[in-house]
């Protein structure tokens, strides 16, 4: 029971010898406790600390390359929900869905129905652009999901309008082609919003001769917004 006294006592005798040198002596530290945050759920959040919360999101590897996220632009109390697939490297740079000549088509494709751009929401699937304008691989769709849920709760919009394959698909959760989209209503989500599907705009750019069937698309959405019931 004596050798740990004496070792106290050597330690102590050797430190003021050391004290009398002028050594400093370096006592080890404790290491830091590691502080575990909690993730946050989109599901509780306000539509500025939704935004928050999307502007720091790491959820997936798609956050390395993006200059900004692109959280959403529009009415956020809109009747009308416009979905895309992802940001491109004009939205990148400027932190808004549907800009450049794809967002100009979309204005006019919405005017044409008489749904000035200010008028509706318009997001993405994704709110980070994929490296070179890919399409978004399936773990980027399940880690953005989340946030979309949460805008189409905020907003609560009566019509979804998704524009494209990828966003047809994501909200969907089908693989079914375009063409087998188009045309039927289908829903989304825990309020069951009608969902219609049409092209994309930036596809438009590159087939103008699809414009017509997308015209038909949307003839086709305005009626079936014409039929819902009155929002309570």
């Amino acid at each position: 029971m004596l050798l740990p006294i004496r070792k106290m006592a050597d330690a102590a005798r050797r430190a003021r010898y050391l004290e009398a040198l002028g050594i400093n002596v370096w006592v080890p530290r404790h290491p830091p406790v590691e502080t575990v945050v909690a993730p946050v759920d989109p599901a509780t959040l306000d539509w500025p600390a939704l935004r928050a919360c999307v502007s720091d999101c790491m959820r997936c590897a798609s956050h390395q390359g993006r200059t900004q996220t692109v959280f959403g632009v529009g009415d956020t109390a809109a009747r009308w929900m416009v979905v895309g697939e992802a940001p491109g490297a004009d939205e990148d740079r400027q932190g808004e869905p549907f800009v450049g000549a794809a967002g100009q088509l979309l204005n006019a494709m919405l005017a044409a129905i008489e749904l000035p751009r200010e008028t509706v929401y318009i997001t993405n699937i994704l709110k980070c652009r994929p490296p070179d304008n890919r399409d978004p691989r399936p773990e980027e769709v399940s880690a953005c999901l989340p946030y979309l849920h949460r805008q189409v709760a905020l907003l609560r919009p009566q019509i979804i309008l998704a524009f494209g394959r990828v966003a047809a698909q994501s909200l969907l959760g089908t693989d079914s082609t375009l063409g087998k989209l188009r045309r039927s209503v289908h829903h989304f989500g825990a309020l069951n919003t009608p969902v219609v599907v049409t092209y994309h705009p930036a596809y438009l750019l590159r087939s103008p001769g699809e414009k017509r069937k997308a015209w038909e698309d949307l003839k086709f959405a305005r009626r079936v917004f014409a039929e819902l019931p009155p929002a309570v």
